[in-house]
């Protein structure tokens, strides 16, 4: 989008009745023009009342205290029974332990924390790395080729195969089961069918019991998701409940899946859109781990997360009353310029780049943030070991959703080194 259209696209918003403007229309997402939004917002009515026929009322938390507030408050702010604006559907109702409150979310959660555990992503850092070397020697140069299909979805599908330890051969059906989960249009506002969205979940669920049968007896020192899970006292009895075991599986795999894989394509939108920074960051390689983190913050691959308020409280001078749903718009918040300087640049080397929401705040913190970072990280190392420059060569191609900020192409072409 040129500087003209951003201008007019502005001036278009600020025209519009502060009362009419709903932030969880997902076509803001996809043709990627949220922003004068929830800068409106942010300025005008940052804690922000909606109502439409999807998604009933919901207020908007659109600034990074506000959010902070919330996200951190979890006697008064409660994630159940869902973590997106609409509820997850009649057709599988499944729970999960992102949106349980302690304690059952305590115990769930450090059931599998082990996977991510410091000594467990040593092991793994070597494997990733292998893994990266070979998919981009594999890469054409001077073709035009998709990144997403090439790149992000493969090396993130070969990550959760290793954290699931899931058959290698069947691999390719992991993503397919993330992007069926996302795809409910009544939870995140997507075009997805609900019927084939039923039978995708329901061939993961069997799949993965299959496996939990296999691994209900492994050693307690066997670290993949299912072995934790199937082996530990507080959760050996999960597979028992087929619609909580299926709501954490689909959590860990959107969760391993969603947020690496569209950091992967939107790290490389955000240095082709801010070439002085790649400039930069050739210069000088000690700013992959400060580039991961502002990648992951300017990309915010789960934009929201929803709560529940348990008691009447209030937020932004507003009255939230008992019952009210309350999404925290992490996308706003990491564009917050009363938080964060100059949060519409994309900066390389800012003085604390992993200040922003999008592994969210308290107790919901994302578990696997290291392990994305990780993989960002590995991946950009070997990326400028062997390219000079990956061109984008046409626009992307976003998702629909009001949740996950995905990608479903990025046309590239590679330039080796000279």
């Amino acid at each position: 989008m040129t500087s003209q259209e951003q201008h007019m696209m502005r001036s278009n918003v600020a025209q519009i009745p502060l009362e009419a403007i709903d932030v969880s229309d997902a076509t803001l997402y996809q043709k990627d023009s949220w922003r004068p939004y929830f800068a409106r917002l942010r300025a005008e009515d940052p804690v922000h009342w909606s109502e439409n026929d999807v998604f009933g009322g919901f207020w908007s938390v659109t600034r990074f205290e506000d959010i902070i507030a919330v996200d951190g408050n979890h006697e008064a702010f409660s994630s159940v029974p869902a973590i997106t604006i609409g509820d997850y559907g009649d057709d599988l109702p499944v729970t999960q332990f992102i949106a349980m409150d302690p304690p059952i979310h305590d115990v769930q959660r450090a059931a599998v924390q082990d996977v991510v555990a410091p000594r467990n992503l040593a092991q793994l850092e070597g494997l990733i790395r292998q893994r990266v070397g070979d998919i981009l020697d594999g890469l054409p140069l001077g073709e035009t080729f998709n990144w997403v299909e090439k790149v992000s979805i493969n090396l993130t599908t070969q990550m959760l195969a290793t954290i699931f330890d899931f058959p290698f051969e069947d691999r390719h059906k992991l993503p397919y089961w993330s992007d069926m989960a996302t795809s409910l249009p009544d939870a995140t506002g997507s075009d997805g069918d609900v019927d084939a969205r039923t039978v995708a979940l329901q061939e993961c669920l069997m799949y993965f019991t299959e496996l939990w049968h296999q691994r209900k007896n492994n050693p307690p020192d066997k670290m993949d998701l299912i072995s934790l899970l199937a082996t530990n006292p507080a959760t050996r009895n999960m597979v028992d409940d087929p619609l909580e075991y299926l709501g954490n599986l689909i959590l860990l795999i959107v969760g391993g899946n969603d947020t690496t894989r569209n950091s992967i394509t939107g790290g490389v939108l955000a240095l082709h859109k801010h070439p002085d920074q790649f400039t930069k960051l050739r210069s000088d390689l000690n700013l992959i781990p400060s580039m991961v983190s502002e990648v992951i913050r300017w990309q915010t691959p789960l934009m929201h997360m929803r709560r529940i308020a348990t008691r009447e409280i209030e937020l932004g001078g507003k009255t939230i009353r008992k019952g009210d749903k309350v999404v925290m718009w992490y996308l706003s918040g990491n564009h917050d310029e009363t938080a964060i300087d100059q949060p519409n640049e994309f900066i390389i080397d800012r003085t604390n780049p992993r200040y922003h929401l999008s592994f969210g705040f308290g107790i919901h913190r994302c578990m696997g943030n290291r392990l994305g970072e990780m993989q960002l990280r590995v991946l950009w190392e070997e990326i400028l070991k062997r390219f000079s420059k990956v061109e984008v060569i046409g626009e992307p191609e976003r998702v629909l959703s009001n949740f996950v900020r995905g990608y479903s192409a990025l046309p590239v072409r590679l330039h080796g080194l000279s």
